[in-house]
């Protein structure tokens, strides 16, 4: 009896390849890291798709994440001289997302962020040094709490195509660094909560 279910079996998935075949063509994505895609030119911050999360460690007894979504920016980019690429992205503090809106009420307040006084952060790079075909160092400066201090990220192009729902070019790009609170003046020092916060940067740009 088992050995006539391989035959049935054999069938079915013949009988099932066309179609998976075209789910897999369909289920394509539209972008991909070609640096050639991207047209010498300045292109605008996709709010939707682009965002600043931090994690620090939170007392020794976990990790402790929150996101930024990004209010408005833009890039300057020529993939012939990339070495000459400008981005400058400003980010909604007073629209901090985490795990519950206690948490982020206190996040907000005058102890932390303050985002009553101080509703944005922003990043304007200074410097550009590419890495390879993909990868690039970026130094700029960071402003938070009216604090501006110089910050290095480690990015990395994901990539770029003509997004489907709008029809203009659309591309992006991840990056990490490394920010100390207390450059910033944000919150209470070591060590119940750990000076150092990750970033982790994923921003996206389209066409006007």
């Amino acid at each position: 009896m088992r050995l006539s279910l391989v035959p049935t079996l054999a069938i079915a998935l013949a009988a099932t390849a066309p179609a998976l075949a075209q789910l897999a063509t369909t289920a394509a994505q539209p972008g991909a890291p070609i640096v050639s895609r991207i047209a010498a030119g300045t292109y605008q911050v996709d709010p939707a798709h682009t965002q600043v999360a931090w994690e620090v460690n939170h007392m020794g007894f976990s990790m402790l994440s929150g996101m930024f979504g990004a209010a408005s920016g833009s890039i300057t980019i020529d993939p012939a001289h990339p070495a000459a690429a400008k981005v400058a992205v400003t980010f909604q503090v007073d629209q901090l997302a985490v795990t519950s809106a206690p948490f982020a009420h206190h996040l907000m307040s005058n102890e932390i962020f303050d985002a009553a006084k101080y509703p944005t952060a922003s990043f304007v790079s200074t410097s550009v040094t590419p890495k390879g075909a993909d990868q690039a160092t970026i130094v700029g400066n960071l402003t938070i709490k009216g604090i501006t201090k110089p910050v290095t990220l480690e990015a990395k192009f994901v990539g770029a195509g003509v997004n489907p729902m709008n029809k203009k070019l659309n591309f992006g790009f991840t990056a990490n660094g490394i920010v100390k609170r207390s450059d910033f003046g944000v919150g209470i020092a070591a060590p119940y909560v750990s000076d150092t916060a990750t970033v982790h940067i994923h921003a996206a740009f389209v066409t006007a």
